[in-house]
C-alpha cells in the first residue's frame, strides 16, 4: 500500500527529455520572483526615505515651534 501512494508523487522518467519543459518553466517563476523581490526591496527603501524626510520636517517643525 504505501509503495502505490509513493509512486503518485515520485515519477522519475526514463527519458530525460521530459525534464526540460520543467526546467523551462522553473526558470521562469524564478526569473519572476527575482524580479518581485527585487520590485518590493526598491519600492520600500523608496518609503524609507520619504518616511525619513518626514520625520526630519516634523523634527525641525518642533524645534522651531518649541523655540518661539
Amino acid at each position: 500500500m504505501e509503495s502505490l501512494v509513493l509512486s503518485l508523487f515520485l515519477y522519475f522518467p526514463e527519458d530525460k527529455s521530459e525534464y526540460i519543459p520543467a526546467a523551462i518553466s522553473f526558470f521562469f517563476f524564478f526569473l519572476a520572483c527575482v524580479a518581485t523581490f527585487w520590485l518590493i526591496l526598491r519600492i520600500s527603501k523608496k518609503e524609507a526615505s520619504k518616511a525619513k524626510e518626514l520625520e526630519e520636517k516634523l523634527l525641525k517643525q518642533e524645534q522651531s515651534g518649541g523655540n518661539s
